[in-house]
């Protein structure tokens, strides 16, 4: 197997584009690739385009008819049929929409065949992520959910079992759906509750279908929670039901709208949070996972200041060359973050608040917090189902 880490980038990826008053901007993307550049962490990765998913890749989660709609809304986006969530505020029809969507997707594909056939022991597509796309539907600027094929590929391949986790703030509702009947998949989301918060969906009480009782994990957040909640959550719910899955993936998503600055959501979580769930997520896959990890970006609408940052936190932890929070960012890439989108990037690689604390679950929980209930809630509809204590 590789040491090395592979890092899925094809620059085509910007095609992804719903337009310049949408919150995706692609700019976000090649901000980020530039960012680890700069930094040196191409260096210590191998950087692979992998060729966009083609049909059959496409069938393993999507049906066949929705295929053909993402494609002619590609060739001619005044088509676009609105019955597949295509030509919608959230995911507009844009031309190329099926070939910037396919090779998303075929990065995220390639990342899970590179890890499970021993070419890298990490792979990382921050392009990925697109965790809301339906097999029948495109939903909250997803069009093909790359995520979900990736986890199908590993199991075309033969893996028998794949622990996905999702620490976006939206709910991961599109790999959920995918694997619902499927106990070969856990899928394990933290998220903004869904009261207050698209997709509506996400409730702890949902856990999977019978079958496949406890394949689903969901911990909805009170709006507002903040790094030590945050932190206090993931590691109270998700290390326990990794050890007992015993998965050998671990696909994980790192949506980085958890942020106290993105604009589209309601927690409070800054970037030395993210990086230290990132740093979890790698722990993870090491200690159950014989070091299997496929790692993929998602939402993040503060595009310049947050976005960048916390990918290539992500790459340097996939590299093995991890970025110190207080590492001072090159004034050449400040200075075409500029040129590119008139706003000022980040000077460091931190918010300031490493190292981050929270409290352990193990000690102890108040039954009047809003952040422990929130978790009670989950432990106690999933854990049972999975032989554990609530």
């Amino acid at each position: 197997m590789s040491g090395r880490a592979r890092l899925m980038w094809d620059e085509r990826v910007t095609g992804y584009d719903f337009g310049p008053d949408h919150p995706m901007d692609p700019v976000r993307l090649a901000l980020t690739k530039d960012l680890v550049d700069a930094l040196g962490l191409d260096r210590h990765v191998d950087v692979v385009a992998a060729r966009a998913a083609g049909e059959s890749t496409l069938r393993l989660v999507h049906r066949e008819d929705y295929v053909a709609a993402v494609r002619a809304a590609s060739a001619d986006p005044a088509a676009a049929d609105t019955k597949y969530g295509l030509g919608t505020l959230d995911d507009p029809a844009f031309a190329g929409m099926h070939e910037a969507s396919a090779l998303i997707a075929g990065q995220s594909v390639g990342a899970a065949e590179a890890v499970w056939r021993g070419e890298a022991l990490h792979a990382v597509n921050f392009s990925g992520g697109l965790h809301h796309a339906m097999p029948a539907a495109a939903s909250g600027f997803c069009v093909y959910n790359d995520a979900a094929l990736a986890v199908a590929r590993l199991l075309e391949l033969g893996a028998e079992r794949v622990v996905y986790v999702d620490v976006d703030v939206h709910h991961g509702d599109g790999v959920q759906a995918a694997f619902w009947e499927d106990p070969r998949v856990l899928t394990i989301s933290l998220h903004e509750h869904p009261r207050t918060l698209f997709p509506q969906t996400g409730w702890p009480e949902e856990t999977g279908a019978p079958g496949a009782e406890g394949s689903a994990v969901n911990v909805a957040l009170p709006a507002g929670t903040g790094d030590a909640g945050w932190l206090r959550a993931f590691h109270a719910v998700v290390p326990e039901l990794v050890a007992e899955f015993r998965p050998q993936v671990l696909v994980s998503q790192h949506g980085a709208d958890t942020h106290f600055e993105d604009p589209l959501a309601h927690l409070a979580v800054s970037l030395d949070a993210q990086r230290a769930v990132q740093l979890a997520c790698h722990e993870l896959a090491h200690r159950h996972a014989d070091g299997r990890w496929v790692a993929l970006g998602g939402g993040g609408y503060a595009v310049v200041e947050v976005v960048p940052r916390s990918w290539t936190h992500l790459v340097g932890i996939a590299a093995g060359h991890e970025i110190a929070p207080e590492t001072v960012i090159p004034e050449g890439w400040r200075q075409r973050v500029y040129a590119r989108t008139r706003q000022l990037g980040p000077g460091r690689m931190t918010d300031g608040r490493w190292p981050v604390a929270h409290a352990d679950w193990e000690a102890g929980y108040d039954p009047a917090d809003r952040l422990d209930q929130a978790v009670r809630a989950t432990r106690r509809a999933a854990f049972p189902l999975r032989g554990l204590l609530p």
